[in-house]
């Protein structure tokens, strides 16, 4: 199954009304707001990343989720397996306190299970926010303008560096050690209509709040913000933006909210929504075809 046959298979389960059909990243009960995201050594992260690093991200993803909610970090659960790797396992935990303490958000508990000595590692973690505006990712209207925080395609290059290409640190490092923007979410729940994170890509996650609001989206590849270091490591042309906003892992906040609105916090806008349905995708003025891959999927 691709993953979309599969949520589409998860959907005829008995399912809570705070799952929000399965159409969100996050889930709703009570107060609470809950979020689950899981690495895959190899596929999510590299077997030579750093045991603190990838205990960074591992957190930053989860919280990243609920910073697209509004929400304020109350805890998290761990699922962690043992392969008799004492040094990585001790690593690992030095660098998740270190990140739990950043972001003052505490462990509540979780689960240990064993793995095989050269089994790829799997790790889980659960994050629950609470007091969030919650803006769904389904809530777009036609006319909204499209908005991003930040800058678009550090960590994609960040991945290139850490597989070998030259290239700075701050590259790096966003790849590394991406920052959940939770202020800037706070901030903007309020006033937006519709809000995720972009994490497979700026093109398939704009594409998806496109379809869980029934509305179509036009993106101008030349309006997508890309930073200095981004800019020197792979350029501004066409290619560069393309490569910039199909890489995952940006962590930035993707969000609709009406074109005349003043915005508590920075952003670009990158494009609008309108009635029908699809990506459009044009750099300028000039319409140009999709690529053939919008973004990451699992089973694609």
């Amino acid at each position: 199954m691709t993953e979309a046959e599969f949520l589409a298979a998860l959907r005829q389960l008995p399912l809570h009304p705070g799952a929000h059909s399965l159409t969100d990243d996050t889930a709703t009960l009570g107060r609470y707001i809950l979020t689950t995201d899981t690495l895959v050594e190899g596929v999510h992260y590299l077997a030579g990343d750093r045991p603190a690093d990838v205990a960074w991200k591992l957190l930053a993803q989860n919280l990243s989720d609920l910073a697209a909610k509004g929400a304020t970090p109350v805890g998290v659960l761990l699922n962690y397996p043992l392969r008799g790797a004492d040094d990585w396992d001790a690593a690992f935990l030095a660098g998740l306190a270190t990140a739990l303490t950043h972001f003052s958000t505490p462990l509540l508990g979780g689960d240990t299970v064993s793995l095989p000595p050269h089994a790829p590692r799997v790790l889980t973690l659960t994050a629950i926010g609470a007091d969030a505006p919650a803006p769904p990712r389904s809530g777009a209207r036609a006319g909204d303008a499209l908005y991003v925080t930040g800058t678009i395609g550090d960590a994609g290059a960040g991945l290139a560096i850490a597989l070998g290409k030259d290239g700075p640190a701050e590259l790096l490092a966003a790849y590394r050690r991406p920052q959940p923007r939770l202020a800037e979410g706070q901030a903007l729940g309020p006033h937006v209509h519709a809000m995720m994170d972009i994490s497979d890509g700026l093109l398939i996650d704009a594409e998806r709040m496109a379809a869980a609001s029934d509305l179509a989206v036009t993106i101008d590849l030349a309006a997508i913000p890309l930073s200095p270091a981004y800019a020197a490591f792979a350029g501004t042309d066409r290619a560069a933006r393309l490569a910039a906003a199909t890489a995952g892992d940006d962590y930035q906040l993707l969000f609709a909210a009406p074109a005349e609105r003043a915005l508590p916090v920075p952003a670009t806008c990158v494009g609008h929504f309108t009635h029908g349905t699809a990506l459009t995708l044009k750099h300028g003025v000039q319409p140009l075809p999709l690529p053939g891959k919008l973004g990451f999927q699992h089973a694609s």
